[in-house]
């Protein structure tokens, strides 16, 4: 069985909003290694049809982007993908699929089926998966920033505390640290 693990950007005040992270080559080394070691991509429709709009374009090359950058596009368009909505049955981005039925169910489906682990990239998807005890890690990169706005991760709350193990901190030389975590069963 692989591991469900959570990634996202965030900031001090816990901001999610994907345009207020810092973008570079050493904040996207690591989210390629990450996506690199994961057997699959889990996302919200609303965080799937954001990455559709502009990746597939990316790596057709119908947009302009560094070497780096158009790789990793190649790699996320290889990747098996998997959506949960409750809206949308049809995905026709390359390698993407549907989470159907039951999100318990589904998800640790797709767990026990991928043995290279999930990688998580949805922040109110997050929300409902750990409501349901299914996150076993959490690789999250705290910017050195104050939003002073929503989204916020987890900000329709959760049963209680989770308590996490840290595995690692690892600062990065942007001011963003990454952090690794485990959570404390």
């Amino acid at each position: 069985m692989g591991s469900l693990v959570f990634s996202l950007n965030l900031t001090l005040d816990g901001c999610v909003d994907h345009q207020e992270g810092i973008v570079d080559d050493e904040t996207h080394a690591l989210f390629t290694r990450l996506m690199d070691e994961s057997g699959a991509m889990l996302w919200g429709r609303v965080t799937y049809e954001m990455m559709e709009s502009y990746w597939p374009a990316v790596a057709r090359g119908d947009v302009e982007a560094p070497p780096a950058v158009r790789d990793w596009a190649v790699k996320l368009d290889a990747k098996p993908k998997y959506v949960v909505s409750s809206t949308r049955r049809d995905f026709p981005w390359t390698n993407s699929h549907h989470v159907a039925g039951e999100l318990r169910e589904g998800v640790q489906k797709l767990k026990d089926a991928t043995p290279a682990g999930v990688l998580l990239g949805s922040g109110r998807l997050a929300t409902e998966l750990d409501r349901l005890d299914l996150i076993d890690e959490y690789r999250l990169l705290v910017h050195p920033r104050i939003a002073g706005h929503g989204p916020t991760l987890h900000q329709d709350g959760l049963p209680g505390t989770r308590r996490l193990d840290l595995l690692s901190a690892q600062p990065l030389r942007n001011g963003v640290v990454a952090l690794h975590y485990r959570r404390a069963r």
